[in-house]
């Protein structure tokens, strides 16, 4: 006697699988909007359109790598953007970053650019705490052309950090700073006791 063929088994339906927040921060910023924000900050130092430092950055921006500018420069926010700004075009005239490449990954934007301008006007040096004048470049007339990498991390929709890794030793040779000459090195002496007499915040407002 042949048994009844078995009835087919059908599939017990699996129960949906929970679904998982996005790990990604709600604030993390775009890649349009990042590469935006790390363009017009280069804009700002390349025209001097201070204003648009208010939106650029953060109440809280610092950069990391202005320990050897003016101390205005050293402080947070929009302010010291603008302060980092009127010191690099008070030296560097025809200045601007041509950008090879911005990477974005999460909340930190990268920047590979090369720095251009002509040496018109004195290069001053801050490396004391309370921001004396410690060295002046008087201007050579010499152009540079200097490789640099950008770091940026973007927090509110504005830049909240800066720091970079630059080849200041060879737009220094471009300029003529080196090798020292002697003569080059009298005309630094003069422009530092000069910067150092004269009234007004350091490396602002003078001639």
């Amino acid at each position: 006697m042949t048994s009844p063929p078995a009835e087919p088994r059908t599939a017990e339906p699996r129960p949906a699988e929970p679904r998982t927040a996005d790990p990604r921060p709600a604030d993390r910023p775009g890649r349009l909007d990042a590469e935006r924000l790390v363009r017009e900050q280069f804009r700002i130092l390349e025209t001097g359109e201070l204003d648009l430092a208010d939106t650029n950055v953060t109440a809280g921006f610092v950069n990391h790598r202005a320990v050897h500018e003016p101390l205005e420069a050293r402080g947070r926010g929009p302010d010291a953007l603008r302060a980092t700004a009127m010191w690099l075009r008070r030296a560097f005239s025809d200045m601007r970053f041509d950008v090879h490449e911005i990477a974005v990954v999460d909340d930190r934007a990268i920047a590979w650019v090369t720095h251009h301008g002509t040496h018109t006007g004195p290069f001053v040096r801050h490396e004391s705490p309370d921001g004396a004048v410690t060295e002046v470049f008087p201007p050579t007339g010499r152009r540079f052309a200097a490789r640099q990498v950008h770091w940026f991390r973007i927090a509110d929709g504005a830049i909240a950090e800066h720091d970079a890794v630059r080849d200041d030793m060879g737009m220094a040779k471009q300029v003529g700073w080196i090798p020292p000459r002697p003569t080059y090195v009298l005309r630094m002496l003069a422009a530092r006791r000069r910067e150092r007499r004269s009234p007004g915040p350091a490396g602002f407002d003078r001639a």
